[in-house]
């Protein structure tokens, strides 16, 4: 399983852990992620997604998963959350005309 966010695509990041003495060594630093279950208004389903809490945050003050999908950028998403973009898109366009 990988430490990356379905939603805002944020990974792992590498620094040093430094010692009382300053020594330093490398280390990783893992995002905050969590398993969780987001509802799509217009489409009616719910997705289990791995997602950081900051994105979590994130989707809660954009309105929900469908404001937070729309706005978000196609390069941070993940391929399955991408999908669901794409049908809430076609979904917003046949409602439109």
């Amino acid at each position: 399983m990988s430490w990356r966010c379905d939603l805002t695509g944020k990974g792992p990041l590498v620094g040093h852990k430094v010692s009382h003495s300053n020594i330093k060594t490398k280390r990783r630093f893992l995002p905050n992620l969590q398993n969780v279950t987001l509802i799509s208004d217009e489409l009616g389903r719910s997705f289990k997604v791995r997602v950081s809490t900051n994105a979590l945050k994130s989707v809660d003050h954009r309105g929900g998963l469908d404001n937070f999908l729309l706005k978000a950028k196609d390069a941070e998403l993940s391929p399955k959350m991408l999908k669901v973009k794409r049908e809430l898109a076609k979904k917003k366009d046949a409602a439109a005309a």
